[in-house]
């Protein structure tokens, strides 16, 4: 009886703590892309920044998506370069993140695609005739995933995803899933800060300081947003078996975020014209902010030796052998976590 007793108790608890969604309201207006950023059909404004050239129109254009806790400022120093390079990018601050309506909260998988497409039409709109991209930092990347997948991708011309967050839950041990279940159901509003973990997400220390120093970025993440995430991490892996976008994948081998076995999961999930048609990029000295990293301009002109010609192999020569090497023992650190 006291089993019983003990089991209704629980159920009560967890009926009462769900975790947080804010979903989208109801339609209200058409989209629109202005000077303070993206007005979402449910009244919403998601800020936007936007590098252009100097001079000319660009001759290719980006949408930049920004990873879990950071914001549309990601882009600034790869976008500055690229701008440079006659290549226009637009960066928007998804909902829950960065100067968006309420920071911290998770929006759900749904709202983020759907902006996104959001975005693409506008972006189109302004640039009718210019071959589009999509750049995808981390969850960014696993947005773009789950939206390409779905076959919402229609008019890109290709996808960056840098370090795609696909570690879904079918990758981790039972008890990170139990205890991320038992958090988001029992405290879903606690927050945690990830001190300790003695994780190195970058080798550029003065940006990670600046990072620590920037009031738009999150430091203590609620659990249900977390759970959130990994919800995103299982629909992109799940979605990468429809993923047919011409697409450059970027991965350091030094990556402490996203493990191995996850991206060797997606990339084997893809399909034939997929593998085909995509270009995978392994950086012996890159971590899991690639596009931040020291020695990020590498990278960048990888992306833009891509862009200009995807059957030409990247100039650092980061993609030689590199889905062999990814399937190859990296670091022992890498392989479990």
């Amino acid at each position: 009886m006291t089993a019983v007793r003990t089991l209704v108790l629980l159920a009560a608890m967890l009926g009462a703590c769900a975790p947080t969604i804010r979903a989208p309201g109801d339609a209200i207006n058409q989209p629109l892309l202005t000077g303070n950023g993206v007005h979402t059909a449910d009244g919403e404004i998601l800020p936007v920044k936007i590098w252009a050239p100097e001079q000319g129109a660009p001759k290719a254009v980006i949408i930049a998506l920004h990873g879990f806790n950071d914001y549309s400022n990601f882009f600034a120093a790869p976008g500055a370069f690229l701008a440079k390079h006659r290549v226009q990018s637009y960066a928007y601050d998804q909902r829950g993140f960065g100067a968006a309506p309420a920071p911290g909260v998770w929006a759900g998988t749904d709202a983020m695609t759907d902006d996104l497409r959001t975005m693409i039409r506008l972006v189109q709109g302004r640039h009718p005739q210019t071959p589009l991209y999509l750049l995808g930092d981390s969850m960014g990347g696993a947005v773009i995933l789950v939206a390409g997948g779905a076959g919402d991708l229609t008019g890109i011309d290709g996808v960056i995803l840098a370090a795609p967050a696909v570690w879904g839950r079918i990758t981790m041990p039972w008890y990170q899933r139990l205890g991320l279940w038992i958090g988001a159901h029992l405290m879903p509003s606690l927050t945690l800060t990830g001190e300790g973990l003695k994780i190195k997400p970058s080798d550029n220390i003065e940006m990670l300081l600046a990072l620590g120093r920037d009031p738009l970025v999150i430091k203590a993440t609620r659990i249900d947003a977390m759970h959130g995430l990994v919800n995103l991490m299982d629909a992109a892996l799940d979605k990468a078996a429809g993923f047919k976008t011409p697409a450059l994948i970027l991965y350091g081998e030094r990556d402490e975020i996203i493990p191995r076995q996850p991206t060797r999961m997606m990339l084997a999930r893809m399909p034939e014209d997929a593998r085909r048609s995509r270009r995978i990029a392994l950086y012996k000295d890159g971590y899991h902010m690639l596009l931040r990293d020291l020695k990020a301009e590498v990278a960048w002109r990888d992306i833009l030796g891509w862009i200009a010609d995807p059957d030409t192999p990247l100039a650092s020569g980061a993609d030689t052998d590199a889905e062999p090497r990814l399937a190859g023992k990296g670091e022992a650190g890498n392989e479990h976590r």
